[in-house]
């Protein structure tokens, strides 16, 4: 259990010293603007400038530094280019790599169509909406 001591606002030596800006040591700081308009930026700041001194004095390295005069042994591209790379790495023929290319698109338009058998009962039910949905996307 706390104890705290509440000013005696009636005491007129308080009043007084409260009347020249004085006595919060009495009853305890107040937060404006002492610490909120004063403190706290300072602390902000101090916390900034440790941070970037750091990043200046001591940089993470992040990779092996890059050399603009060597060229990398092997140019990759993004991970989402990656099937497309390997296609026309693949294929001798850059026209037919292309034309697959644009074939993964169309391969994918059938495939509702190939999971159905002849009969409507055979169909998955969620398999045209997902792929449709997934067509969308692109």
């Amino acid at each position: 259990m706390a104890v705290t001591k509440k000013p005696d606002l009636s005491d007129p030596i308080l009043r007084a010293k409260l009347a020249k800006g004085m006595g919060h040591n009495y009853y305890g700081e107040p937060a404006w603007p002492n610490d909120l308009l004063y403190m706290f930026p300072v602390v902000i700041l101090g916390t900034f400038a440790c941070v970037i001194g750091l990043a200046v004095l001591d940089p993470a390295v992040i990779g092996e530094p890059a050399n603009p005069f060597a060229t990398p042994l092997e140019i990759l591209p993004e991970w989402y280019f990656y099937p497309v790379f390997q296609i026309l790495r693949t294929v001798p023929n850059k026209l037919l790599g292309v034309v697959l290319m644009a074939g993964v698109p169309a391969g994918l338009l059938f495939v509702p169509f190939i999971e159905c058998g002849w009969l409507p009962s055979d169909c998955f039910p969620l398999g045209e909406p997902s792929a449709y949905y997934f067509i969308s996307k692109f």
